[in-house]
């Protein structure tokens, strides 16, 4: 456990670093978990309790030749109050008689857990990146970090004080509701307003009449991730458009999220929300309430709708709810596609940063991990089959 004196914003206060490292040091953060919501004003369903809870129980110790284990930084105040959690996990490899012991947020799975993201108590955040600084200093367990985070004052701090080289990754996309579903659709540009026009005049020239449902209660949610998995996976198979894969083709990954969006909905922060014709759901897109916004996760369709841009009115409906909600943002998810940046959002920049311990050997052993993970020349060849690099999330 390490101690700093804090500079700011209590002159003279004592933080405390405590470093979790089991599942059931996890399951009692729950009431810090409430405590950093509540001041932080995170929208993020991915730095919630449930999420993190779940994820350590479905993913650690997944592949019985890469061993995790959690590496929280609880961060509290001299009355104990905790004023951050920084969600590390270390990730151990063997590389013939070595270990490689890699840290990260986190969130290292096949793109599930879309943002990776700390809770950082507004005020604290350049005596947090402090003491989250002095306790990995004293740490010797540890060959290299990956930090990733977004363009904010904790990781301007934790870049100061750490000399972290941040480099760019793919943006999330947020969209500033106005008070009235009319004011948003008369900001849009003609192309998306054209769009939408098109979406519900051809269903409606063809013939068919959609209905929107949402499911939200603990009960509902889970047939109707089901079905989504069944669109989802439809959607993977159309050719001749960006490539989709199907994030949901493991089962593990498909009971992870089973488990978290049942815990969510029972402090109803999911809906399903899903555009059905004659009876049958053709198109949905799972959504997480988090304070005032709506985060807009995975998708999926039929196929054989997609003349009817079925899930461009799934979006648009959800953001329609959205308003009529009072809610302030939506945001759209990760990754510069058509889909998310036609509806005129803001950038929210992300960025990433690797760092070593600065000993010879993990300068030695990150070499040859990500050699191995590369796979190129004979070297990559040969440590391929001596490391475990890619981890199977079956």
């Amino acid at each position: 456990m390490t101690h700093l004196k804090a500079a700011h914003p209590s002159p003279g206060a004592e933080l405390t670093v405590e470093v979790i490292r089991t599942l059931a040091g996890v399951a009692d953060l729950q009431g810090d978990f409430a405590h950093l919501q509540a001041v932080t004003g995170n929208t993020l369903p991915f730095a919630l309790f449930e999420w993190h809870l779940s994820w350590c129980r479905h993913f650690l110790d997944l592949d019985p030749s890469i061993v995790d284990e959690p590496m929280f930084h609880v961060v509290r105040d001299g009355a104990g109050t905790c004023v951050a959690i920084i969600p590390l996990i270390m990730t151990k490899r063997r590389l013939g008689s070595l270990t490689a012991a890699s840290v990260g947020l986190l969130g290292a799975d096949p793109a599930i857990t879309e943002i990776r993201s700390p809770l950082v108590q507004p005020g604290y955040e350049a005596p947090v990146a402090e003491a989250l600084n002095a306790n990995l200093r004293n740490a010797r367990d540890w060959d290299w970090i990956q930090w990733i985070g977004a363009r904010d004052t904790f990781s301007e701090a934790l870049g100061r004080v750490r000399g972290l080289a941040w480099q760019p990754v793919a943006p999330s996309y947020v969209l500033d509701l106005p008070p009235s579903w009319e004011e948003f659709h008369t900001g849009l540009k003609r192309n998306i307003r054209e769009s939408l026009r098109h979406c519900y005049n051809s269903l409606k020239r063809d013939g068919h009449d959609f209905k929107l449902t949402m499911a939200a209660d603990p009960a509902d949610v889970r047939a109707a991730v089901d079905r989504l998995f069944e669109l989802h996976a439809m959607r993977a198979t159309l050719e001749g458009t960006i490539d989709h894969p199907n994030r949901f083709a493991s089962r593990t990954v498909r009971q992870f999220v089973y488990h978290v969006c049942e815990q969510l909905a029972l402090r109803d922060a999911v809906r399903v929300f899903q555009i059905e014709i004659a009876g049958t759901v053709v198109a949905s897109r799972i959504g997480f309430m988090v304070a005032d916004s709506l985060y807009l996760y995975y998708s999926g369709f039929d196929p054989r709708w997609k003349r009817y841009s079925v899930m461009t009115t799934t979006v648009a409906e959800a953001i329609r709810y959205a308003i009529a909600r009072g809610l302030k943002t939506v945001n759209l998810s990760p990754g510069a596609d058509v889909s998310k940046t036609r509806w005129g959002p803001r950038e929210v920049h992300h960025q990433t940063a690797y760092e070593h311990s600065g000993r010879l050997r993990s300068r030695l052993v990150r070499h040859a991990y990500f050699k191995a993970r590369s796979g190129q020349g004979l070297q990559g060849w040969l440590l391929q089959r001596l490391i475990a690099g890619r981890r199977s999330w079956n």
